[in-house]
């Protein structure tokens, strides 16, 4: 596994956006000698729908304005010519021989060439530059996005015409082959399929998947990043995992039918308690009431009801935190100093767990007072600052 480089520019800024893009456009013309095909691929949320993914489940996730951005052009060579804004660092790679390099944000784009190389769509020689304004380690999958873009600036650039879906699993598989990172499917499928003002839900086993409107006129949606990443994080994943699987296959014995908690439900979960252990048992529980809450919280957005939404999001945490135990005392910190707050209509952790950030739907006129009352309150109990980053949803992959 490779660690996640910072790919690019951070900010919150609209303005600073348009100037990335315009930087890269410049650095290209400098670096390359002409101008780029420009494209661009968002990161994103998940706004319900943790941990469901691995077992068969729904999530709900949505592209949102911070994104990678990728200049690009054809050259008369056999090499892919990459330069970094961020990094300030050019890197080129022979396009008939190549591998991944441990530790360096080339190996996310050889891993998208090397998959388009197996399906047999003919990768020519190319130059590149990229950046973005990603925030870097509050779980936004800066790394997906940047496989997206790279992915379809190709596509549009040889003009291979690839389909949406082939686009997500080639994204997806190159991050499990050349990074090493067995992601699943959300990351890269909400790069792609966002919708300006829209959520997704996703359907983790069959890729069925349906828009829901999600227009906050008087509401902003806020991340707040702990800054703290707790070593439990891998090895709980891989546990957690497990759990999921003793209980699927307890169940299998009463109904050899049933392939993931996504074919259970509680009365089935109760009939084999006496068969797991109690932490099986809450781990499963949880799973099946969160692909529970993500379509009841679908139904809840089809009403345009943001406080039922909003209750399901607390919800969700509280599952998270009590019964599957990924949670951690930053995380559980900041969901209950927004619980008794008005103008706070959820809040969650979300990601993995053991660090990152929260995500809170919060009145925009009050946004600046609970950054504000967060920070003190944040800082007194843990001595970190948290970040906090103000997202919209915006549609996904596409041309600049």
């Amino acid at each position: 596994m490779i660690p996640k480089p910072n790919f690019g520019f951070q900010s919150n800024n609209p303005i600073l956006e348009d100037m990335i893009t315009e930087k890269i456009r410049s650095v290209f013309l400098q670096t390359f000698g002409e101008s780029p095909l420009l494209c661009h691929s968002p990161g994103r949320i998940n706004l319900i729908g943790e941990h469901t993914d691995y077992n068969g489940g729904y999530v709900m996730p949505a592209a949102i304005d911070k994104k990678m951005v990728v200049g690009i052009a054809s050259n008369d060579g056999n090499q892919g010519r990459i330069h970094s804004i961020d990094f300030d660092e050019d890197f080129t790679f022979d396009l008939s021989s190549f591998s991944p390099k441990k530790g360096h944000w080339g190996t996310y784009i050889m891993g998208v060439v090397a998959q388009f190389q197996q399906a047999g769509y003919p990768v020519k020689g190319f130059d590149m530059v990229f950046g973005g304004d990603i925030p870097v380690g509050a779980g936004l999958s800066s790394s997906a996005a940047l496989e997206c873009a790279v992915g379809f600036a190709l596509s549009e650039l040889f003009h291979f015409e690839i389909p949406q879906r082939s686009l997500i699993h080639y994204a997806q598989k190159a991050e499990h082959v050349f990074a090493g990172v067995q992601c699943g499917i959300m990351d890269q499928f909400a790069s792609v399929m966002g919708k300006k003002d829209h959520v997704i839900r996703l359907d983790c086993r069959s890729l069925d998947y349906r828009h829901f409107p999600l227009v906050l006129p008087h509401h902003s949606i806020l991340l707040i990043d702990t800054q703290v990443k707790h070593s439990l994080a891998d090895s709980a994943y891989n546990q957690r995992r497990l759990e999921c699987q003793e209980g699927v296959i307890a169940a299998q014995k009463i109904n050899p039918e049933i392939q993931s908690l996504r074919d259970m439900d509680l009365g089935i979960l109760a009939s084999i308690q006496h068969e797991v252990s109690d932490i099986v048992f809450n781990r499963c529980k949880y799973i099946i009431e969160e692909n529970e809450r993500v379509l009841t919280a679908s139904t809840l957005l089809d009403n345009n009801d943001l406080e039922g939404f909003g209750e399901k999001m607390y919800g969700s945490h509280e599952g998270l935190s009590k019964l599957y135990e990924v949670s951690c005392d930053e995380l559980d910190f900041l969901v209950d100093f927004t619980k008794d707050l008005p103008y706070v209509l959820g809040s969650r952790m979300m990601g993995g767990g053991f660090g990152g950030c929260t995500i809170n739907i919060v009145e925009k006129e009050n946004v600046p007072s609970l950054q504000q009352e967060i920070e003190t309150a944040f800082e007194s109990k843990f001595g970190v600052n948290p970040k906090f980053y103000e997202v919209s949803l915006e549609d996904g992959t596409g041309l600049v």
